[in-house]
């Protein structure tokens, strides 16, 4: 700690170039924490798939519609303990920014096949009997200030009514579920299909895709190539593949994320490594003289050596620190895209560590020409 001032005074020599250097390296390392935030949290989401769950969705595509008289014929396979089934709402909350991931479902089937979800038993009664019921997750309620007992509004890009040809529907919360095992499942929005079926002006009498609660995870496979041959050649053949699959393909028709990510950051630290690196040999090499001094006054070679790392070693850390702290104050804002609340620790962390692994390969080989720099030569400019 002695020597800090000295670093921090050698730091900010040249001030101008010193703050372009840092500016540079954090925002590297704000677009380093949002862009692995993105890909952590597809990642996770893809983690926490349920091995005892099967998704089935129609052979054509995930947006074509499948009949709602599916439900028993899947249900009656072995090995099947209990199906749901779910339809994108494609909704907002009174401003087309403010999107929310709301489903019609059967209010007994949901809580069974998504046992995670924790609804009181009074509150899941309440949206048995409630023909406009909803129940929200915890941290959409919070966000929008909802409680037991609203009337919310929201507005479809997809569905019509039929009564009225409008895309504004209303419904009573009723419940506020929450998933303890992981929060950010804690922003979707459920409300009753019987009723959703009944008001819709098309597509009556189906559903998006179907959840399917397995006895045995080992068993999977088999059954998911039972109830694709039970609809074979019909008009409506199916596609069942499990959770992690499901969600994986999900992801695919957005783009291979880790692949995209990994080239972008790739670009960006290559960039900034030549960028840092002939800065901080610059500076060093300004400073010839004085490090020629320093070793006249009895610092060993291995000392300068560390004084030099160590300056690239504080530079490096605290303006990723700083970018790093910027993009966990802004990660929030893409909740609404992503379900994640906050920027994973993990990416910090690893964050820190590319910082540090920067700062050794940018000072290394300035810090290695000051540890065998000749007193003499050094001081006579040569």
């Amino acid at each position: 700690m002695k020597y800090l001032p000295l670093l921090w005074a050698s730091l900010w020599r040249k001030k101008l170039r010193t703050l372009f250097t840092a500016l540079s390296i954090i925002i590297a390392f704000l677009l380093f924490g949002m862009l692995q935030g993105v890909n952590n949290a597809f990642n996770r989401t893809i983690e926490l798939s349920n091995v005892n769950r099967l998704i089935v969705i129609s052979k054509i595509a995930l947006t074509e519609s499948l009949p709602f008289s599916y439900t028993q014929q899947i249900e009656s396979l072995p090995g099947v303990a209990r199906v749901c089934y779910q339809s994108w709402f494609g909704s907002y909350y009174q401003d087309p920014k403010n999107f929310v991931f709301a489903f019609p479902v059967d209010p007994e089937r949901m809580f069974e096949v998504y046992s995670e979800f924790k609804l009181p038993p009074e509150q899941l009664e309440a949206f048995k009997h409630t023909r406009s019921g909803a129940v929200v997750g915890a941290d959409l309620a919070r966000e929008y200030g909802w409680k037991i007992g609203d009337r919310v509004p929201l507005h479809s890009t997809i569905w019509t009514r039929k009564a009225d040809g409008q895309s504004d529907w209303s419904f009573d919360i009723v419940g506020i579920y929450t998933v303890p095992s992981d929060r950010s499942q804690e922003n979707q929005f459920f409300f009753q299909h019987e009723y959703f079926d009944e008001a819709r002006a098309f597509a009556r009498g189906t559903v998006g895709w179907f959840a399917v609660l397995i006895k045995d995870p080992n068993q999977a496979a088999a059954i998911g190539a039972a109830i694709d041959k039970l609809f074979a050649n019909s008009q409506n053949e199916t596609k069942a593949q499990t959770e992690k699959e499901f969600q994986m393909g999900f992801l695919k028709q957005i783009g291979d994320i880790q692949f995209i990510v990994t080239r972008i950051l790739i670009a960006v630290f290559v960039a900034l490594l030549f960028a840092t690196g002939s800065t901080m040999t610059q500076s060093v090499r300004e400073r010839i003289p004085e490090l020629a001094v320093l070793k006249t006054l009895g610092f060993s070679d291995t000392r300068v050596l560390l004084l030099v790392l160590a300056e690239a070693v504080l530079l490096c850390l605290l303006s990723a620190a700083a970018g790093l702290a910027l993009a966990t104050a802004l990660f929030p804002k893409l909740k609404n895209m992503l379900q994640v609340v906050e920027l994973p620790a993990e990416v910090v962390f690893a964050g820190l560590g590319m910082a540090l692994l920067l700062a050794l390969a940018i000072g290394l080989p300035p810090a290695w020409r000051a540890m065998r720099l000749n007193i003499v030569d050094a001081l006579a400019g040569r």
